[in-house]
């Protein structure tokens, strides 16, 4: 009777790692598609491309697996295909790069199976150019010479590619023509340059408005104010003693510290040779991160940074003297990381049931590592405690397959725990 029940308890054990015993499969999928799209608008047929049967997704209780915290595309095992979940907005999902992808994988189990599926986002022209402030005023001698330059603030387009910010226009121009410098990161500073002498008898304010365009179709386009008001006699301007300043912070450094300390020189005498400092950055984080001393070019920390979301800042700078003569320059500071992330480890898929007699190097677990830090912080290394029938394998970057290692005893250990590390 008791060789009887055995008999029949491997025949159960035998029928339940028939349903779950894995078969992992790397594939991948690729789509792309606008932003704003509205909620339940169709991605791309998976079953389809993938060329796995509906009834599969079905029986294999088909999901998506996602590092990020937020889904934007969901599946519908039903129809093989993937859906919006909710409204994608480019601009927010990918704040620092032009190119914007999801990238995510679709498990499978009973035999366990998962695909890499990316969803390219591109640009739609849904962001007009817009300036922080409306209005810009500048004081400027009579004397100021010809060629005389003075920077205006850049105006910002959220969108990438074409439908990004493309050129400026400065009307009327009967004294001063635009002048348009591009900088390695692609950005463009604007001038203001006067090519014709002015006469403060003749005219004490100018008027002038700054339009900023982009190639969209239709294209958009932001405005700003330019008053100018004709002082007498100033007839030097504050100027840099560098062109680009550069400066080093750690990550998580206090409030209040010091980055780095800027300074202009101003040959003229008396009240015109005065300098204000000023930081000119436009709708971007920037202001909320470092503030300057107007009066001593120390630029300080104000607010948090974190290397993870950005590894360094571009710090427009701009002398000013009492005359409105001004000249720029920039402050380039690199974020340092430190170790304050922990390492991640999710267990994307599991078998609780395995028959003594599997063979070896059969497929358990499937095991995801993350870690936010970069470099030799950010590297993980997972490895299981010793004295077990279980390695690991390493199916592609960041993933593990936990895989039998020799053979299994019930009668020795019916349950076996597998610790990560």
């Amino acid at each position: 009777m008791e060789k009887k029940d055995r008999t029949m308890k491997r025949k159960v054990l035998l029928f339940i790692i028939s349903l779950i015993f894995l078969d992992t499969t790397l594939a991948q999928a690729s789509y792309s598609i606008p932003e704003e799209m509205p909620k339940g608008s169709l991605v791309g047929n998976i079953a389809q491309d993938l060329g796995i049967e509906i009834k599969r997704l079905i029986s294999g209780k088909a999901r998506i697996f996602s590092r990020n915290r937020e889904e934007h595309v969901e599946l519908s095992a039903n129809r093989g295909v993937l859906l919006v979940k909710e409204r994608i907005d480019r601009e927010a999902l990918c704040t620092e790069t032009e190119l914007c992808a999801l990238d995510f994988q679709i498990i499978l189990e009973n035999p366990m199976e998962f695909y890499t599926v990316t969803v390219q986002i591109t640009d739609i022209n849904d962001n007009a150019p817009t300036f922080e402030k409306h209005e810009m005023r500048f004081k400027i001698s009579e004397s100021a010479v010809t060629g005389a330059a003075f920077v205006l603030k850049r105006a910002v387009d959220n969108d990438v590619g074409i439908n990004d910010l493309q050129d400026y226009l400065l009307k009327p121009s009967d004294h001063f023509i635009l002048k348009l410098h591009r900088n390695a990161d692609g950005n463009k500073n604007v001038e203001m340059v006067l090519q014709k002498p002015l006469d403060r008898e003749q005219q004490e304010q100018i008027n002038l408005v700054l339009t900023a365009v982009d190639g969209g179709e239709p294209q958009m386009s932001g405005t700003m104010q330019i008053v100018i008001t004709v002082l007498d006699v100033n007839d030097n301007a504050p100027v840099f003693t560098q062109k680009t300043y550069k400066a080093t912070v750690t990550e998580n450094s206090l409030k209040g510290t010091v980055v780095a300390t800027v300074s202009a020189s101003d040959a003229d005498e008396g009240s015109n040779s005065k300098i204000k400092y000023s930081i000119t950055n436009t709708l971007d984080k920037v202001n909320t991160v470092f503030q300057i001393n107007e009066e001593n070019g120390e630029i300080a920390l104000i607010g948090e940074i974190d290397f993870e979301r950005s590894r360094h800042f571009q710090i427009e700078l701009l002398a000013s003297d009492n005359g409105g003569l001004t000249h720029s320059s920039k402050l380039i500071v690199d974020v340092q990381d430190v170790n304050d992330n922990k390492p991640e480890i999710r267990i994307m898929s599991k078998s609780n049931v395995i028959s003594e007699d599997v063979k070896p190097e059969t497929v358990v677990t499937m095991i995801n590592t993350e870690d936010q830090d970069s470099g030799e912080n950010g590297k993980v290394q997972c490895f299981l405690n010793e004295n077990i029938p279980f390695i690991l394998k390493s199916s592609s970057s960041n993933f593990y397959s936990l895989v039998t290692d020799s053979e299994l005893d019930r009668e020795r250990a019916s349950d076996k725990t597998v610790n990560s590390n």
